[in-house]
């Protein structure tokens, strides 16, 4: 670190409220277990759960951290120094963030790469950054202050706005569109081909030409190697403010709403739509042709084959989560249900022993 801060910066830093020492001094971040006297750190959020604010809590107690980050119904350690917020966790952020990062970090190149290959007819914003080995394609738009890293392919007609982050080796595919602040990490590819094929007379697969176009809102991120497919003539589009996780494959015609939060390996088949803030977990499967309302959640491996109101779900096919949890139940309790089942066909057979022996 190349210097210490007092808690009194900090707190103005994180707009927190101040419980401890203003003068105390923090030059390093760390968690709560592992945390020095000098070493800011923070307290999850105690609202989660109770077996989860039990383990926190008693970190807390025992951590040497010299300032914790806690929201406001945290328990609180008389003569020990915390950061008082609605967020935690978003203040320890801005302090790892905007302090405690080191200033040499990142690209040590500036400007526009003597290697970038730029087509003559590309327009270059103000303070844009190309790196080594890009490609440039005809009719190309970049926005003011937007990075663009090294072995990036841009191609024709693509527009992108101001302060948007391309890792390095993404693919714009010809014509799509990203906004503003739009972040692409290593390896997504934006408008490939939609899977889509017909059979000719012959029983060959004919490959049915991609025409449309990807478009990305305002504050969209892309995860490291995703795909989002082309439409066949219409528009892809994820709408603004959404995040999407690392091997998300998202095919022709999908429109993603405003601020859903998709994660890794999640496959959502062609002209599937979804409303806003909706959260699908790892290894979701979405049929063709369906929409998610508002504010649906599918957990972890679920698989939605039909369309879904407003609610958690989890399965495949996704039903909701506490019909789910009931037949979990059930489940785990089979190997007694057969023990009991085998117990009655035994009593069964006495019975009807019992009773022939009667006749």
């Amino acid at each position: 670190m190349s210097r210490s801060y007092s808690l009194a910066e900090l707190a103005v830093l994180c707009s927190a409220k101040l419980i401890g020492n203003p003068d105390y001094l923090i030059s390093g971040i760390n968690t709560l277990d592992e945390a020095s006297p000098s070493d800011a750190s923070f307290l999850a959020n105690t609202r989660y759960n109770e077996a989860a604010n039990i383990r926190y809590n008693a970190a807390m107690k025992q951590s040497q951290a010299g300032v914790v980050c806690v929201d406001e119904q945290a328990p609180l350690i008389e003569g020990r120094n915390y950061l008082v917020s609605s967020s935690p966790s978003s203040a320890f952020q801005k302090i790892l963030e905007q302090v405690f990062k080191d200033p040499s970090s990142g690209s040590g190149f500036t400007g526009i790469h003597p290697t970038a290959v730029i087509h003559e007819t590309a327009q270059i914003g103000p303070d844009v950054k190309i790196g080594p080995y890009a490609v440039i394609d005809r009719n190309v738009k970049i926005g003011a202050f937007s990075k663009i890293g090294p072995n990036v392919s841009i191609g024709y007609d693509v527009e992108i706005g101001t302060d948007c982050e391309i890792h390095p080796g993404c693919t714009l595919r010809e014509g799509c569109r990203l906004g503003n602040r739009v972040i692409l990490q290593p390896g997504a590819v934006i408008g490939s081909c939609g899977f889509g094929y017909t059979l000719d007379k012959t029983g060959r697969h004919v490959k049915l030409e991609q025409l449309g176009i990807v478009i990305l809102e305002d504050d969209v991120e892309i995860g490291a190697n995703t795909t989002i497919d082309r439409s066949r003539f219409k528009i892809t589009r994820i709408r603004k403010g959404s995040k999407i996780d690392n091997l998300v494959q998202i095919a022709h015609n999908v429109e993603i709403g405003e601020h859903n939060v998709i994660a890794a390996q999640t496959g959502i088949a062609g002209s599937s739509k979804t409303g806003k803030y909706v959260m699908m977990g790892g290894q979701v499967g979405i049929i063709g042709h369906i929409e998610l309302e508002d504010e649906v959640l599918i957990a972890t491996r679920g698989g939605a084959s039909k369309s879904l109101k407003k609610g958690k779900y989890r399965g495949s096919p996704a039903i909701p989560l506490a019909e789910y949890h009931r037949q979990e139940v059930h489940v785990r309790k089979l190997e007694e249900y057969v023990k009991r089942l085998k117990a009655l066909e035994a009593d069964l057979i006495e019975i009807k022993s019992a009773l022939k022996s009667l006749e």
